[in-house]
């Protein structure tokens, strides 16, 4: 009897662990609520398993007709169509990039599967355990060390108070500015300064700028209008 032979308990036994598996991922993307969630992880997670135990029950039919077979052709096609998926999930709105984790989510959900299918069921375990301490331990982790932000913040003010805005943004902790342009309309007796800061922070760092922001407004430099927003 060859590996991969359609044993009926052994071909349940490996799609439903990689379902349950893929479903323990999905989960927790369901959870914060990606698109790409519980549903869509347990069946990448399911349909890779049944693709790699139909690639090793093909190959080992075929070799025992004397057919020549690789049971990695459908493996590899397994790859490739995941990462139609993982792009679908990708989205770019102005200058932020949101889904690369549940892209990497996917894939891992794949590579589950496929464990779980080729009848691996130990390291497909052990993926899933890694692959949810990353997600969620990690998570907590990163709000524990500092790292580099980047944002642009946009003030507009009547008359020309440019010095002393820049001071007063300067004078923040953990920030630093990269790069400074000025609109100045006369005709309003107005002027825009744009900023390019670089914020060193841990946590939330775009708390920083609730405290810049009503700093501006509580000013004398007649303030009108304040812009903060993430830039690359």
């Amino acid at each position: 009897m060859p590996e991969f032979s359609p044993d009926t308990l052994g071909f349940l036994g490996r799609i439903l662990l990689a379902a349950f598996l893929g479903g323990l991922v999905g989960l927790e993307r369901d959870i914060h609520g990606r698109a790409a969630g519980l549903r869509t992880h347990l069946l990448v997670s399911l349909g890779a398993a049944v693709f790699t135990v139909l690639s090793g029950w093909m190959a080992a039919t075929g070799s025992l007709s004397g057919a020549v077979t690789d049971p990695g052709r459908i493996a590899a096609q397994i790859v490739t169509g995941i990462g139609f998926l993982g792009a679908g999930v990708i989205l770019k709105e102005g200058v932020s990039v949101r889904g690369l984790t549940t892209a990497a989510c996917l894939w891992t959900a794949a590579a589950i599967g496929m464990a779980a299918g080729a009848g691996y069921p130990l390291l497909a375990v052990v993926t899933t355990a890694i692959a949810l301490v990353s997600l969620v331990g990690l998570k907590a982790f990163e709000g524990l060390y500092r790292k580099d932000c980047f944002r642009s913040l946009s003030v507009t003010a009547q008359g020309s108070h440019t010095r002393e805005i820049i001071d007063l943004v300067r004078s923040r902790d953990h920030l630093k500015i990269l790069s400074c342009d000025i609109e100045r309309n006369s005709s309003e007796d107005e002027t825009t300064i744009h900023l390019g800061l670089n914020l060193f922070h841990k946590g939330i760092t775009d708390k920083l700028a609730h405290g810049l922001i009503e700093a501006l407004e509580a000013s004398d430099f007649g303030v009108t209008r304040v812009k903060w927003k993430r830039s690359t």
